[in-house]
Formats: structure tokens, C-alpha cells, sequence
């Protein structure tokens, strides 16, 4: 069988390209951290060329892609979507960006990276940094099943048939469940973090029924009962994504620049990209051929058939740009060039396998690297290695090791900084994965940390710059950094920094507001065709809302905004959520949550009655619909929200008797994100009763009594890790109010069973030492 070469390479992405699909033999997809969804359309076929347009555009990155194939109500199939802002989007392939998707399905809390689809089962399932996945009913648009269980990111997700998927996480557990949620099976094998997951063809010769692959860049053979059967060994990095040819051959792609094709447990073919990171790789079903996309902005495409070969203009460019590509030397390990082979060893010596790389000691004292082609039986040259330099053009040494840039990562005042290496040759999420692990903190830090790297370091295009840290929240979804300070050596990894008592309010900010305007919108004009005009928004109205998005945005970033625009949405805001009906409510609270957060107009508003935003939400019966969780959920947030305003921790403060009653009436503990907004508002409130203010108050001493109750039946209650370790936070803050509060603990509320129950459900490190300082105040 013949070798694949390059069919086409399209260029209109403007970051790299996470994800791809290829539903047909003229049509691909691709979704990109530059915030696109693009659709590729075969518009010739000799030589191929495309066609780009663009079916999505959001806010953030765009991570996940999947296809679900034409229906009788959707006959040009539906693109699925998902990325940073935790909304996954469905859209139709002929509608333009601008019109509205055909449904945005909400529910996770944190970056989606992984989506797959069964059209037989007619369900979605997706995968997220919120260590969860679900299951989402086509065209009912509804979350029909939470998988649960996981305790890390789920990273991959796999729809294997219609009545059971497969996820991977970065807990290096494989987890099998039925679309109900049901799990019905756990396997163990993997060392590291399960990124990838595929299903395999019956007539691959090991009789595997799915593959897998991660950070141990092995990719594992496994039979649905959780038998290992075969492992494939080549990668020498990460692996981020696997696909399966229609000729029962295994396709992989990951950290080391290549798409790697294994017929049965040999790597036949090895195609080196000039790119740090080859990100995702899909298959036609239709014909076999690949779609790659990968860290350099670019889509493309590989195919065995003659016909579809690129036209030798473009092979040749490709081969120049592998060649000429710059591999820093960090990225192949060290080097000792004078015991290094001359050119001669390429003539005189054949490779052993399939993409063995050789390092060669050029005549000018430069080193390449060349690459075994077993298909060809010969070395390719794969670029020039290179040293890489930091903003200063010298190395910095720590450990012993030479490093582009040394930070110092603060993570608690009064504590010597953590030391963060980094070369310009590493990807920045390997990078903050490894310095999470080394010093043992939580991995929900990974999305911050990467994004610091990116901002500080010259050249690096993988990230996005941190938001203004001002009211952050540092158990979550920021880490506070101070680069370029001279400090003391850090304390070892088992040196935990001490985390209690918290002291700044906590939020929770993350949104696309263009996304949140648009479901809005949408929702009005199903208002209108139901015949509810005396409900929807008019014209002028919805230019009302339209013209706050901009101040809104800037008073998330802390800048300058137009407070009579803002609060003419924020007037509207309540108006219509007092209005509306219950069903139409979610976008308009999740308004609520980042308004709450930007300004202290949302504190100060009084309708015309004099009832403030949280009296507005008891009488629009939010909390009185327990089976909207969303909706209580939202307006937990914003009720966490508000303490980033002083008017706001005030009208918390005289409000707090009536807003526990609301919370306490809905609580779902065994709700994730409900229990983390929970837990975030009730950490506010603790930090608001132990402050200089009021922590000497009576009233400080018995609210505080009352939260503990709560806290300790979240904690004995809920599932997820975040949820419990952000109620431990609550917890051991409330002790610095003293003596009474930590007897009422000891004696009235089975702290100690709440202790236990949280080191044996969530086994992290930051979970064991929080316990532990509560202990330790508890003497």
C-alpha cells in the first residue's frame, strides 16, 4: 500500500488548530484557538483546492469538533462545537456565523475539550475541565445524563455505539458508562493522563475493540471488558489525538511533530510536521484520507490516491518547511555534538524502524536531524537544531539545567515564591502541567499558569494574556504570579503553602458575552413566534442591550465604561427577569452573574418598589424550581459575585439571612456546579464574617454557626473535589472567629466525620492539607 503525501495545506487560521473533522470525501472541518469554527469545501479536485468560510466565531478558544451526519430534520448535518467559555454550539453547515446556532447547550463549568457524537444512539457526549462529561439528547438540546466520577479533566470522550461510551481523564483511568450515566467499568493500565481515545476496526489483527493514548506517549490496545491487549511504541512525546483508516490501520498525532500510521502494532509511516505540536488528525470514512491540524495555524491533508496528491508545488513547499524548520535543542534532549556521525553516516547506515531519528554533525558545525522513511529506505531531513534564547539572549541556570526564563511564582504572601522553568521550545501546557505536579498543586491552575507563560515569554503565540487579577480567585480559576523578583530558594514540593484563613472574595467571571447576547435574542424571538409579545423585548430594547456589552466588557477588565449604558442593561436585565418565564431565564442570570461581578450599580439597583436584585430573583421564583439547577445556580454565582464591590459585600452583609434562606431551600449538594457555587458564596461569607469589620460582632459568631451546619453537610454530601475542598476553605476560615465557633464545630456538627469523608472522597493533596490545618486549629 502506498505511502500518504500531502493532498492540500489550508492556511486562514490565525492560531493553532486544536481540532478537526473530515465527515466527507469535499468537506472539512476545523476549530482553532484564534475563536473559529471554518468549513473546508473541495471546490476542484486536480490539483485539490479549497474553499474557507467560517460557521462560528466566539470569544475564546475553541478546542473540540464533531460532526453529526445528515437526518431527516437536519439534511445538512450539524457541527458541534465547544471550547474555553463552556458552551458547546450547534450549528447548522450552510448558516453564517452571525445567525443564531440552532442550540447552545450549558451546563459545563470549565474549558470543554473533547465532543463526539452516535448517530444511531442520537446523542452528543462531551468532555471537560470541569471533571465531568455528559450526555446531551439531539434536538431535545438537554443534558440527558452527567458522567461522573471522574477526578481530573476529562480529556477525551468516545461514543463507541449507541449504548455505551468511553472517556478518558487525566486521573490515567479509562471509565466505560451507558448513556443513562451508569458506569459499568473502571480500567486501570495507563501511567499518566488518558488524552486520546478512538474506536478500532473490526479486522485490526489484535482484535481490540478501542485504543487509547496520553502523556506516556504509548498508544494501549484494550477489549470493552478493560483487557489490555497490545501497546503500539514509537511517540516520543505526548499523544493528542487518534483515528481509525477504514483499512483497519491506527492513526496518531501528538507533541513530537508527527502523524504516525501503525498497521497492526508496527508504525508503517511517520509524516513530520513543521509545527511543535501536531494537535488533532481525523479520517474520511469515505475515501481514507487524513486531516492533521496542528500548532502552526495550518490544515492539512494527506491521501494515498494519485488523483488526490497536491500538485508538486505544494510537496515540495512542505518538504522546504519540514527541513528548514528549527528543532530547539530541548525538544531532543542533550546533545554532545563531537560524538556526533558527519553526513557520511546517511550513506553508509540504514534505520531500524519507521521514523528513527538520526542527529547529524553538519561540515558548517551545525546539527540536523533526519528521519528513517521504512516505505522509501531512506533519512529525510526534519529541520536544523537550534538553541533557544529568552528576552535576555542568555541561558538561565537552575538545578543544574540551562533554562530561557526562570519565574518566580508567588503563591501565598509571606512566602518564598515558587521557581517555574521554562525554555521557548516547550509547550506552555506540558510546562505548567509539570510545574503543577512537581509542587503538588491543583491541576485547576493549568489554564492560569499556561496563560502567564505565554504573556511573559517573547515569540510564544499558545495562549491568551492573563486577565487583570484584581478580586481573583486564587482556589480556582487564577494563580497570582510576580516574575523577575530575586527571592530565597523555594521550599520543597512537600512543603504545602498554607492556604487558611482565606482572605479576598472569591468570583466566578469566565463568559462569552457575545454568546449570552445571542441565546438572549434567541429566546426572544421564540417569545415572539409562540405569540408572547406582551413578554419579548422590542427593537429598542434589545439595541438597549446590545450597547451594554461593551461597558460591561470593560468593567470586567477594570477599565473605563459607560455607566449610563451599563445601567440602562442592567435596569433591563431585572425588568425581563422578573417577566419572563422560567425556561427563558438562564441566559439572562448568567447576565446577572458577570453584572453582579463588573459594577456596584447591580448592588445599588431598587426597582420602583425598592426591591433589590436578590428580592427580584425570590419573587421571579428562581429558587421555588428545583429542577432548574441552572438557574439556581446562576444566581448563586451572582449572588459570590457581588462581594467584588463594596456596595455589594453591604448589600451581602444585611441581605445575608435572606439569601441563606433561598440557597439552603434549593441545595443540591450532589450537584457539581451547584455545589461549587455553594461553596464559593459561603466561602465569601466566611471571609466577610472573620474580617477586621466583624469578626469581634455577636452576629459574625452565630451566622458563622449557621454556615458550619451547612458546610458540613456539603461536604459529606457532594462528590466532586472542588466542591468539597472549596467548603473545607469555608470551614477552616470560619475557625478564626475563635473558641465558640471551633466548640460548635467539635461538638454540634460532626466536623471530624465531615474530615473524614472529605480525605477519602477527594484524595488530593490540597484536600489533605486544608483538613489538616482545620485539625490543627481544631486543638
Amino acid at each position: 500500500m502506498d505511502d500518504f503525501k500531502l493532498s492540500a495545506s489550508l492556511e486562514e487560521h490565525d492560531d493553532d488548530v486544536r481540532a478537526v473533522a473530515f465527515p466527507s470525501s469535499d468537506l472539512v472541518l476545523s476549530a482553532s484557538r484564534d475563536a473559529t469554527v471554518r468549513l473546508w469545501k473541495l471546490l476542484s479536485q486536480d490539483p485539490p483546492k479549497y474553499d474557507c468560510s467560517i460557521s462560528s466565531h466566539g470569544s475564546a478558544f475553541i478546542n473540540a469538533i464533531s460532526y453529526q451526519p445528515p437526518s431527516p430534520d437536519f439534511p445538512d448535518g450539524l457541527i458541534v462545537s465547544g471550547g474555553k467559555d463552556t458552551i458547546i454550539e450547534v450549528r447548522q453547515p450552510g448558516k453564517p456565523p452571525d445567525d443564531n446556532a440552532e442550540a447552545l447547550l450549558l451546563g459545563h463549568g470549565h474549558n470543554i475539550c473533547a465532543l463526539d457524537n452516535n448517530s444511531e444512539g442520537n446523542y452528543i457526549v462531551s468532555g471537560s475541565w470541569d471533571s465531568s462529561a455528559r450526555v446531551w439528547a439531539i434536538g431535545k438540546w438537554e443534558c440527558s445524563a452527567v458522567l461522573e466520577g471522574h477526578q481530573g479533566s476529562v480529556w477525551a470522550v468516545l461514543a463507541y455505539d449507541k449504548n455505551t461510551i468511553i472517556t478518558g481523564c487525566a486521573d490515567q483511568l479509562i471509565r466505560v458508562f451507558d448513556p443513562s450515566g451508569k458506569q459499568l467499568n473502571t480500567i486501570k493500565g495507563s501511567s499518566d493522563v488518558v488524552r486520546a481515545l478512538c474506536k478500532v476496526y473490526p479486522d485490526h489483527p489484535s482484535n481490540a475493540h478501542f485504543a487509547s493514548a496520553g502523556n506516556e506517549g504509548i498508544i494501549r490496545l484494550w477489549r470493552i471488558d478493560g483487557r489490555q491487549i497490545g501497546e503500539l511504541h514509537g511517540h516520543e512525546k505526548f499523544i493528542y489525538s487518534l483515528a481509525s483508516l477504514p483499512s483497519g490501520e491506527i492513526v496518531s498525532s501528538g507533541e513530537d511533530r508527527t502523524v504516525r500510521i501503525w498497521r497492526g502494532k508496527n508504525c508503517i509511516q511517520t509524516i513530520t510536521h513543521p509545527a511543535i505540536s501536531v494537535w488533532a488528525v481525523a479520517v474520511c470514512r469515505a475515501n481514507g484520507d487524513i486531516v492533521s491540524g496542528a500548532s502552526d495555524k495550518r490544515v492539512r491533508l494527506f491521501t494515498r490516491a494519485k488523483e488526490r496528491t497536491g500538485a508538486p508545488a505544494a510537496i515540495q513547499a512542505f518538504e522546504e518547511l519540514v527541513q528548514s524548520s528549527s528543532i530547539p535543542k530541548q525538544q531532543v534532549g542533550d546533545i554532545q555534538k563531537e560524538n556526533l556521525p558527519g553526513p557520511e553516516f546517511l550513506k553508509q547506515k540504514l534505520g531500524t524502524k519507521e521514523g528513527q531519528v538520526a542527529m547529524i554533525r553538519e561540515d558548517n558545525g551545525s546539527v540536523t536531524a533526519h528521519q528513517w522513511s521504512q516505505g522509501y529506505q531512506k533519512w529525510t531531513n526534519v529541520g536544523t537544531v537550534v538553541d533557544a534564547v529568552g528576552s535576555s539572549g542568555k541561558k538561565i541556570d537552575y538545578l543544574g539545567k540551562e533554562y530561557d526564563y526562570v519565574f518566580d511564582v508567588d503563591i501565598e504572601d509571606g512566602k518564598p515564591p515558587l521557581k517555574l522553568p521554562y525554555n521557548l521550545s516547550q509547550n506552555p501546557y506540558e510546562a505548567a502541567t509539570k510545574f503543577l505536579q512537581d509542587n503538588e498543586l491543583p491541576m485547576t491552575y493549568l489554564d492560569q499558569v499556561t496563560n502567564f507563560i505565554t504573556a511573559n515569554t517573547q515569540g510564544a503565540n499558545l495562549g491568551e494574556a492573563p486577565q487583570n487579577s484584581t478580586g481573583s480567585d486564587p482556589l480556582g480559576t487564577e494563580a497570582r504570579y510576580r516574575p523577575g523578583q530575586s527571592v530565597p530558594t523555594p521550599p520543597a514540593a512537600s512543603s504545602r503553602p498554607k492556604v487558611l484563613p482565606q482572605t479576598s472574595y472569591l468570583s466566578i467571571k469566565a463568559a462569552s458575552l457575545r454568546t449570552v447576547q445571542k441565546k438572549i435574542e434567541e429566546l426572544n424571538q421564540q417569545l415572539r413566534d409562540e405569540g408572547s409579545q406582551d413578554l419579548a423585548m422590542a427593537s429598542p430594547q434589545l439595541q438597549v442591550l446590545g450597547n451594554a456589552m461593551k461597558p460591561l466588557e470593560e468593567a470586567l477588565a477594570n477599565r473605563t465604561y459607560s455607566e449610563i449604558d451599563l445601567a440602562s442593561g442592567l435596569d433591563l436585565t431585572m425588568h425581563t427577569i422578573s417577566r419572563w418565564p422560567a425556561g427563558q431565564l438562564l441566559p439572562l442570570l448568567d447576565l446577572l452573574r458577570l453584572l453582579a461581578a463588573a459594577t456596584p450599580l447591580t448592588a445599588k439597583w431598587r426597582s420602583s418598589n425598592g426591591t433589590t436584585f436578590i428580592e427580584v430573583l425570590e419573587e421571579s421564583k428562581v429558587f421555588a424550581d428545583p429542577d432548574r439547577s441552572n438557574n439556581i445556580m446562576l444566581a448563586v454565582r451572582a449572588f459570590s459575585n457581588v462581594f467584588e464591590k463594596e456596595s455589594g459585600v453591604a448589600l451581602a452583609d444585611e441581605s445575608f439571612e435572606k439569601v441563606h434562606t433561598l440557597v439552603k431551600s434549593s441545595a443540591n449538594y450532589s450537584n457539581r456546579n451547584l455545589a461549587i457555587a455553594i461553596a464559593t458564596l459561603y466561602v465569601n461569607y466566611a471571609v466577610l464574617f472573620t474580617s477586621r469589620s466583624h469578626s469581634t460582632l455577636p452576629s459574625s459568631i452565630d451566622r458563622g454557626k449557621v454556615l458550619l451546619d451547612d458546610l458540613v453537610d456539603l461536604i459529606k454530601i457532594a462528590v466532586d473535589s472542588e466542591a468539597i475542598y472549596r467548603a473545607l476553605v469555608a470551614v477552616g476560615t470560619l475557625m478564626d472567629l475563635g473558641d465558640k465557633i471551633q466548640a460548635a464545630a467539635k461538638q454540634d456538627c460532626d466536623i471530624e466525620g465531615a474530615l473524614k469523608k472529605a480525605e477519602s472522597a477527594a484524595r488530593e493533596p490540597r484536600v489533605k492539607g486544608v483538613v489538616s490545618e482545620i485539625r490543627a486549629a481544631l486543638k
